[in-house]
């Protein structure tokens, strides 16, 4: 099955086509077209005439525009789904989860769109402030360039495009090479919208061949990028002077305080450790248990983790499938061994089998091992022992991560303790850090990145604020 691109509102054939395979069952399932400089360059162009006409649309019409798409999506649910397990390996029941999330996004986006306002200044707060009335407008800054991962295909795709469409810009986007199906269907709902032609723009390809054309373009005044800290610095340093929100690495950490029930918190700690095979941004990667329930807490999670369906990701009962390609299951693998020689005891995995990486515990592991201190990106979790609130603190701290943490406990002072305390840019209170709705800021500290996506937190990002002063002498 050969792809096209989405360029200018039409379906554009490349001279060069890569092989697309499924992390399932290996065979090729597409032929992706292999964008050049020039194409990309062409993309970027067309997104950069349209932003006049982008920027005219008035609030209700872009708030249309996004309530379309949303519809399009709730008739398409299934189908959408389908695609992301197909070229993603995710198990269907969270592929579905991702649309229904996707939905909420661009009805959210629809929602800002028609809360796009500035503020009013009180001038004569100052002393030659007097008979002057100032006010602030948010306008679109122009085209945007959006590197988007294969972890969630639609909905980390649609933190870039809803606030996009919302504040009037116009977009180039460049999929994940291992998903740029659900990227090319976006285009094929998109493109029976109102959206002015060449607004959105769907170019696949390489990275570098099409990054480099995004960041280096003197017509794009944005980049949004969901990756890796490695690429997301170089495009940092490549950006000059636009705009860059950077959603980068995490190994999210969880504090379980004594006295609190295991039995609610050990069935969200197996789904936000191995839920799409770990390959989340906000993963459960780190869990610090008081010694009081330590054990305790280790033979329920791994008895939980035991139970997990391992299958086909296109059956609704699977729970994990194979990680993104066989390459990342070697990783993930050696980084285990890695752990195990510097003293760590597997508790449960720590194997492939029939191609899958089984969902995988480890305990007493050195902070200075790679499934503790780096994004393991794949299903382990590393489970320790601790002896006070403190000790789990500074064991979340100690990392060149900061996207979000959480804590169980039954005390209010703990709890803001840990608010306070913890360097990340999200603290979850009686829950893991994996939890996120798709209003909320989202968005790190440290290595984790730059900027906020959440629907308004993005939008004012993706606008530039202008001041009116009227003199009224």
């Amino acid at each position: 099955m050969e792809k096209q691109f989405y360029v200018n509102g039409e379906w554009k054939s490349s001279e060069k086509l890569a092989d697309l395979h499924s992390p399932h069952t290996k065979e090729v399932i597409a032929q992706i077209p292999q964008a050049t400089r020039e194409e990309v360059e062409q993309a970027i162009d067309f997104a950069y005439d349209a932003r006049k006409q982008m920027a005219e649309l008035t609030a209700y019409e872009r708030a249309a525009i996004l309530e379309h798409i949303t519809q399009l999506f709730i008739d398409n649910r299934k189908k959408a789904a389908e695609i992301i397990s197909f070229e993603a390996a995710k198990p269907m029941k969270y592929a579905l989860a991702e649309i229904d999330r996707t939905i909420e996004t661009y009805k959210f986006a629809a929602e800002e769109a028609k809360r796009l306002t500035g503020e009013l200044i009180p001038m004569d707060a100052a002393k030659n402030g007097v008979n002057r009335f100032g006010y602030t407008i948010e306008q679109p800054i122009g085209v945007i360039g959006a590197i988007t991962p294969f972890n969630f295909p639609q909905n980390l795709v649609a933190h870039k495009v809803g606030p996009a469409i919302a504040a009037g810009n116009t977009i180039v986007l460049k999929p994940a090479s291992q998903t740029p199906l659900s990227a090319l269907f976006l285009a094929e709902l998109i493109d029976q919208t109102a959206l002015p032609k060449g607004a959105f723009n769907v170019v696949t390809g390489g990275g570098k061949t099409v990054g480099d054309a995004l960041v280096e373009s003197d017509k794009v005044k944005m980049i949004t990028f969901t990756g890796s800290p490695a690429v997301g610095k170089g495009i940092r340093d490549k950006a000059g002077l636009k705009k860059v929100a950077l959603e980068l690495g995490s190994n999210a950490g969880l504090i379980i305080d004594k006295n609190v029930d295991l039995s609610q918190i050990v069935p969200k700690c197996v789904m936000g450790a191995f839920s799409n095979q770990g390959q989340v941004c906000i993963s459960l990667q780190r869990t610090y248990v008081m010694d009081e329930l330590f054990e305790e807490f280790i033979q329920q999670f791994s008895s939980s983790t035991k139970e997990l369906v391992i299958g086909n990701p296109l059956e609704e009962t699977t729970d994990i499938a194979a990680m993104i390609n066989p390459g990342e299951q070697e990783r993930a693998l050696s980084w285990v061994q890695e752990a195990v020689e510097h003293g760590a005891e597997i508790i449960a995995g720590g194997t492939t089998e029939n191609g899958v990486f089984m969902p995988t515990i480890l305990t007493n592991v050195s902070p200075t091992s790679k499934v503790s201190c780096q994004e393991v990106f794949a299903p382990i979790v590393v489970v320790n022992r601790i002896s006070s609130i403190e000790e789990g603190i500074h064991a979340i701290n100690d990392s060149n991560y900061g996207l979000q943490a959480g804590i169980f406990t039954n005390d209010i002072q703990t709890a803001f303790k840990a608010s306070k305390e913890l360097e990340v840019g999200g603290v979850m209170i009686n829950d893991i850090p994996t939890y996120r709705i798709d209003q909320m800021p989202y968005g790190g500290v440290k290595e984790s990145g730059t900027g906020k996506e959440g629907l308004k937190y993005a939008i004012h990002e993706m606008t530039e604020t202008k001041l009116v002063v009227w003199n009224q002498q």
